[in-house]
């Protein structure tokens, strides 16, 4: 077998947008190191089912099963890309977990769990694979992170924290790669999978299929791409920027005090303001 021009460590690929991300890539002509945790007693597991669908396709392909929160898991990927391809130019951290409590019924334990599949589980995989990437010069790396992160949601406490620091980590790491050509960016998906079904209606994620996030994914992992530094929102066919915003500033004592400054400051629009993440996807799909 010829070695592959590219390679990918794709996190989270056994099902849903991970796997669509795996098979968009491979289709693209990209080797893929497939991720996805072997549960208790599953004699096949949804690592090797991808990688046989990859295989199948003519595509190239290897299953990791390491544990996202486990700080190993990452130092494997890199060492097993390396081994059976040669060589890593993509990293897509996809694997999470959602949650279904409102923050006063959380305990500590609970809170931290979400928090170190989601965003501890990213930096485990990015530490080592960052490192590659900028030493060798070149590289894509893409966060999957959440409207929820963007905006924050109603009994995703955990959750949203964790999507958003992981916005926060992207800021950072595409400033630092930008200088050795290593493009950081995160997605905010729209799709129909486990995760969603559990908590948006049928009607609400009809159609919304996970292959069109993973167009939207390998583009901005593409050879020629130089975007960095981005939130792209995707779904249904659609895509849209997201950015922190600031307003203009205030001169609390010409304004009547803090007080009047507060009020008439958080009346200015900012763009597209949502009070949540539901609140986006209503607004993204309509």
């Amino acid at each position: 077998m010829s070695l592959p021009q590219r390679v990918a460590v794709v996190s989270g690929a056994g099902k849903g947008l991970g796997r669509a991300y795996a098979l968009e890539l491979a289709a693209r002509g990209t080797a893929v190191v497939v991720n996805n945790r072997r549960h208790d007693g599953d004699e096949d597991p949804s690592a090797d089912r991808v990688v046989r669908k990859i295989q199948t396709a003519g595509g190239m392909a290897v299953a990791d099963y390491g544990d996202a929160e486990n700080p190993a898991t990452g130092e494997a990927l890199l060492a097993s890309a390396l081994e059976h391809f040669g060589r890593l130019d993509i990293v897509i951290a996809n694997a999470g977990v959602s949650e279904g409590a409102t923050f006063h019924r959380q305990s500590a334990e609970q809170f931290a769990r979400t928090v170190d599949i989601n965003l501890m589980g990213t930096v485990h995989l990015l530490l080592p694979t960052f490192r590659h990437l900028y030493a060798q010069g070149s590289g894509h790396v893409l966060l999957s992170t959440s409207a929820a992160g963007l905006y924050g949601e109603h009994g995703l406490p955990a959750y949203s924290a964790a999507k958003a620091g992981l916005i926060g980590l992207m800021y950072s790491l595409a400033a630092e790669g930008r200088s050795h050509k290593v493009r950081v960016n995160a997605i905010a998906p729209f799709a129909r999978t486990q995760m969603t079904e559990e908590t948006l209606s049928a009607a609400a994620i009809h159609g919304l299929d996970p292959e069109e996030v993973a167009g939207i994914a390998a583009e901005l992992v593409a050879p020629d791409c130089e975007i960095s530094g981005e939130v792209i929102v995707a779904g249904g066919g659609r895509i849209a920027r997201a950015q922190t915003k600031t307003t203009d500033n205030r001169d609390v004592s010409a304004s009547g005090g803090a007080a009047e400054a507060l009020a008439a400051l958080c009346a200015d629009p900012v763009d597209i303001c949502h009070s949540g993440a539901v609140a986006m996807f209503r607004h993204f799909i309509a």
